[in-house]
């Protein structure tokens, strides 16, 4: 009777600091689990997602995915404007979290995500569709290689980031490809040029825009350029000339300037190997061994 008196009466007790919750000690003298809670260890809050940055990717991702709704409705001009508008708010978003200080993960791989709708698919799709199928088997084949570079790009981007130099890109940047291939497509589309004479043209541009992506050429990537700093005078006056080109004939101007782009890097790159510099921007030591091959 003893013994069945002690353990009701534990049971008893345990029962009761689990109700009360309140500097309650198990009958060994030692604390209860809720008590190691309530005497420091605070429980971390859930970790949200922050609106601001997002939105500007949510709206690069609507670009892509308008400029692909117009492609299949045969306007090719409205394709190509939604496809530079998801630039503009690509280039934006990440700097806006870095101003706002709401940098994240999520935000990150949700950027990628977006990049590879609006700058690897949407441009091979319309590619495809404006001029590309024309050619049969060897159309879909430059659209497909084209998108799978961007796929390609992406990724080595997101695993390299740390080791790679901040001034320059790995390989053409994918918004610059999507430039090129929709650059050329507005051209010849506001020239009312018949896009089944475009066919093989389009093809070469397509697989250059893809091909470079995947290089390890380097690409300036203007990210040590300061917006914070002050400028000289003649610098704003430059920044207004430069609009008024611009608006001369968008289609042309862009596209002149995306190709001269495109073909920097590798300017850069036959420079540096004249003058016996290293032509590779990303380390070539990692301590992660399953790495070293991205790293070459």
């Amino acid at each position: 009777m003893r013994a069945e008196n002690v353990v009701t009466t534990d049971f008893a007790t345990e029962f009761v600091c689990h109700l009360t919750r309140k500097n309650c000690r198990m009958h060994d003298g030692t604390e209860t689990p809720d008590d190691a809670e309530q005497a420091g260890q605070v429980r971390k809050p859930r970790k949200g997602i922050y609106v601001l940055p997002n939105l500007f990717t949510l709206a690069a991702l609507f670009g892509g995915f308008y400029a692909i709704v117009m492609a299949m409705n045969g306007r090719f001009d409205m394709a190509a404007i939604g496809v530079f508008c998801a630039m503009v708010l690509d280039s934006l978003d990440g700097r806006v979290a870095r101003m706002t200080n709401t940098q994240s993960a999520f935000g990150e791989q949700m950027d990628s995500l977006s990049d590879m709708v609006s700058f690897g698919a949407a441009p091979a799709l319309i590619a495809y569709e404006w001029s590309l199928k024309g050619l049969g088997r060897w159309g879909w084949i430059a659209a497909f290689v084209y998108c799978a570079c961007a796929a390609l790009r992406l990724a080595r981007f997101n695993v390299n980031t740390a080791v790679v130099d901040k001034r320059f890109f790995q390989g053409l940047p994918s918004p610059a490809a999507a430039a090129l291939v929709m650059g050329f497509i507005s051209i010849m589309t506001d020239a009312e040029i018949s896009p089944s004479s475009m066919a093989w043209p389009m093809f070469v541009v397509a697989l250059f825009s893809g091909l470079t992506m995947v290089t390890n050429v380097p690409f300036y990537s203007f990210k040590d350029v300061s917006m914070k700093k002050s400028v000289p005078f003649v610098v704003i006056v430059l920044i207004a000339l430069g609009i008024a080109v611009v608006n001369i004939h968008p289609p042309i101007v862009l596209f002149s300037l995306f190709v001269i782009y495109g073909l920097s890097g590798y300017a850069m790159y036959v420079w540096r190997r004249f003058k016996g510099e290293p032509t590779s921007v990303i380390s070539t030591s990692t301590e992660d061994p399953d790495e070293r091959g991205l790293h070459r």
